[in-house]
């Protein structure tokens, strides 16, 4: 049995994201995103002095928006 082999062919997406990186994903400005940190609506981990996303917290973030949009809440 040979050991697997990472396929180096397809790029891996980001696990976790700066806010920058998560700006074009999200579709936000950077004072949006850090309105929805402080807020709690997004969450987020520190690294030393940087501040990442995890692509699991945008994740249910937008789970979160679409609930919103079916019950027809606003946070």
């Amino acid at each position: 049995m040979t050991p697997a082999v990472p396929d180096l062919a397809m790029p891996l997406a980001p696990v976790l994201y700066r806010v920058e990186d998560a700006m074009p994903v999200l579709s936000m400005s950077r004072t949006t995103i850090y309105e929805l940190i402080r807020a709690g609506r997004l969450r987020t981990v520190k690294e030393g002095r940087s501040r990442l996303i995890p692509a699991t917290a945008i994740n249910d973030y937008v789970a979160l928006l679409e609930r919103e949009a079916e019950t027809g809440e606003a946070a």
